[in-house]
């Protein structure tokens, strides 16, 4: 395979990427690694290929053609193409939470002479050894780093780095528990991606969103916290970033934990697992927690009194009686029960999801 087909096979390859096609985009880029001998083509997928594994939560992927890449660099005797390589190792070994490893790839970088460590990519490595101290608690030497990462995200106008660096902060003050400060950093994050986001993956929006809900629950503003978090699960479900979606779950778990509504907090779950597994053509696990979701109806008891049909299956609108008993807000219509304060169906499965 030439350098212009393998160009246009990369090529090809981000478009099937960017419009959430990854499965047929891997396809693409694995078959210009396995055909291709144009070193710095190669290079290239590669860094599609750990980019895109990154994203998918298959870390151990992610490392293995991470370390592909790195012979790759050695080939080409590039002292750039070596230090990108070593960073997305480092990268990978802090997805798989081996933070020890991580650091020393990254000091690895910041060692290697005649690079772009002082500019382009300086800020990256910076940024990724404090979420691996961070992932050590060693807070001091962790905010030490992001704060390096964002000096060179001001110095070299690199918004997306602010962005990142801004999301990890948030992430060290919840830590550290300056829930103020937790929430001011992600909301840094989520203002630049609103004034200079227009051609950026999503993927910032969404953590930026992420991080919102986390403060936002700690500092007790569940309704806030909620509307963050459905953003963010919406963008990761669109997009299939599996380890966003898992964060996400967490979070509407311990928010619903916060208010103290249990019983909904597994229908939440349930539900967007099922999402999730739809999306992925999991049946079995999809089928597992489809049966979940209605024994947990069954368990909490999410019937209405008149028609008999389960409470959550479908958006509706629901009445209370004042002795707590629930009904479709069509019978209390029809019975004469307008008096009655409505209520919005929390239970409804498609608010759920």
């Amino acid at each position: 395979m030439g350098q212009d087909q393998t160009k246009q096979q990369i090529e090809k390859g981000l478009q099937l990427y960017q419009s959430n096609q990854t499965e047929k985009a891997l396809q693409v880029w694995m078959k210009v690694l396995e055909k291709s001998s144009d070193l710095m083509g190669r290079f290239r997928v590669l860094g599609c290929l750990v980019t895109a594994h990154s994203e998918m939560g298959r870390y151990k992927e992610m490392l293995k053609f991470a370390v592909v890449q790195i012979d790759t660099a050695r080939e080409l005797e590039d002292a750039d193409f070596l230090l990108e390589s070593y960073l997305n190792l480092a990268r990978s070994n802090e997805k798989l939470c081996e933070f020890h490893k991580t650091i020393s790839y990254c000091k690895t970088c910041l060692g290697l002479p005649g690079t772009r460590a002082g500019a382009q990519l300086g800020g990256q490595v910076s940024l990724s050894m404090g979420n691996a101290f961070l992932g050590l608690s060693v807070f001091q030497k962790a905010l030490e780093s992001f704060e390096k990462a964002l000096r060179y995200a001001h110095n070299n106008d690199d918004a997306m780095l602010e962005c990142r660096v801004c999301c990890s902060l948030g992430s060290f003050y919840a830590q550290v528990k300056d829930y103020e400060k937790a929430l001011f950093f992600p909301c840094k994050a989520a203002e630049l991606v609103n004034d200079y986001g227009k051609g950026w993956s999503l993927k910032y929006r969404a953590m930026s969103q992420y991080h919102m809900a986390v403060a936002y629950r700690l500092l007790g503003h569940l309704g806030s916290a909620m509307e963050c978090c459905e953003e963010s699960m919406k963008i990761a479900l669109q997009h299939g970033d599996r380890p966003l979606q898992a964060l996400c779950l967490l979070c509407f778990a311990d928010i619903h934990r916060s208010r103290g509504d249990l019983e909904l907090s597994q229908l939440k779950l349930h539900c967007l697992s099922e999402s999730i597994y739809r999306s992925k053509g999991l049946q079995r696990e999809l089928r597992a927690h489809v049966v979940r979701f209605h024994e947990c109806v069954e368990e909490t008891e999410l019937y209405c009194g008149l028609c008999g049909e389960s409470i959550g299956e479908k958006n509706s609108r629901l009445q209370a009686l004042p002795c707590s008993h629930i009904f479709h807000l069509r019978w209390g219509l029809l019975g004469g029960w307008t008096g009655v304060g409505k209520v919005s169906a929390g239970h409804s499965r498609a608010q759920l999801a």
